[in-house]
């Protein structure tokens, strides 16, 4: 090496020795892309190209550990804090309009549940010891509940209790009042004698249609009446056609917005000692809330169930199964 670039050389690198001998303040180095950027160092007097460094410090490595790491946890707490109080904000902000379109929107409700799971070990040990569903009840089940509202059907233990209060009473005639597939009406006209009828009424006709193989299978669909009409009309045309007092049962499971009207008219039709039940009377617990604006089915449910208490016309049971079915004994 020739004696002035042996000079050069010792001068460049004696300041990093002597700042390498004495010992950092910190413990802990630079993050290693902070101090190894590349630079250029001074040009040697061999007159040969600018030399990059990939491996050695930007500036002296003592002086680097007392200032950069310094630098860097303060930007990286900036940013890091930054990032939290926007997120909280974009958090509470998101959270409110959540909320906000819940709380307007009448079909999303909260869901309680008084009885335990359906997979409860428990609770299928009481379906298992206490439903005798009938193959064909079976069958109309499990199709339904393939439906895109298979879920409002009527479940298999309040069907049966009906079924074995119509069995108690000895019923000839029965009203069903939201049919869907006719699971509840088939239910119905298997407790009745040979004569029986069960007048089930649904709005729409292709629900019906899907129960009414199992109808035939079960050998119950001379005994079902179904009536494809709006259900009040058919109340109508029961009470203008002389039919008050003469049905054993009526269940209520259509429309809630008209409860209280079926409610009324059921009543008239239903013989003293008959029985009135309606389903969903606790919908979803909604019951237990002041109903939001424009939510009238909760409305007219609360409104039911207040009407129904203070009716001296019957004796009441509100039973906890399924959503809440209440029976009212006509007096």
């Amino acid at each position: 090496m020739a004696p002035k670039a042996a000079a050069w050389t010792a001068r460049a690198e004696a300041p990093a020795r002597s700042s390498a001998a004495a010992p950092p303040p910190m413990t802990s180095p630079a993050p290693g892309p902070l101090l190894c950027r590349p630079r250029l160092r001074p040009r040697p007097p061999s007159g040969s190209g600018p030399v990059v460094s990939r491996s050695e410090p930007c500036v002296p490595a003592g002086r680097a550990a007392m200032i950069l790491p310094r630098l860097s946890l303060s930007a990286e707490v900036a940013v890091g804090s930054a990032v939290l109080g926007a997120a909280f904000v974009s958090g509470v902000f998101l959270g409110r309009r959540v909320l906000r379109w819940l709380s307007n929107s009448p079909r999303r409700r909260p869901t309680r549940r008084l009885l335990p799971p359906e997979d409860d070990p428990l609770w299928q040990y009481v379906l298992s010891r206490s439903v005798r569903e009938h193959p064909a009840l079976r069958g109309l089940r499990k199709l339904t509940l393939e439906q895109p509202q298979g879920r409002t059907m009527m479940p298999c233990d309040q069907a049966q209790l009906l079924a074995n209060l119509a069995r108690l009473i000895r019923a000839q005639k029965v009203l069903d009042l939201g049919s869907f597939t006719g699971y509840a009406a088939l239910s119905l006209a298997l407790a009745l004698p040979a004569t029986g009828r069960v007048v089930a009424c649904e709005i729409d006709a292709a629900p019906p249609e899907l129960g009414r193989p199992f109808w035939r299978e079960a050998g119950e669909e001379h005994k079902i009446d179904l009536q494809v009409k709006p259900a009040m009309k058919t109340l109508d045309e029961l009470l203008a056609g002389g039919a008050a007092d003469t049905f054993d049962m009526a269940v209520i499971d259509a429309d809630k917005e008209n409860c209280s009207a079926y409610y009324e008219k059921c009543l008239k039709l239903v013989r003293s000692g008959g029985i009135v039940a309606i389903s969903n009377v606790l919908w979803n617990g909604e019951v237990l809330n002041k109903p939001r604006k424009g939510d009238m089915a909760a409305q007219c449910v609360r409104d039911l169930n207040e009407r129904i208490l203070r009716d001296s016309r019957v004796h009441i049971s509100l039973l906890p199964l399924g959503d809440g079915l209440t029976l009212a004994f006509k007096i």
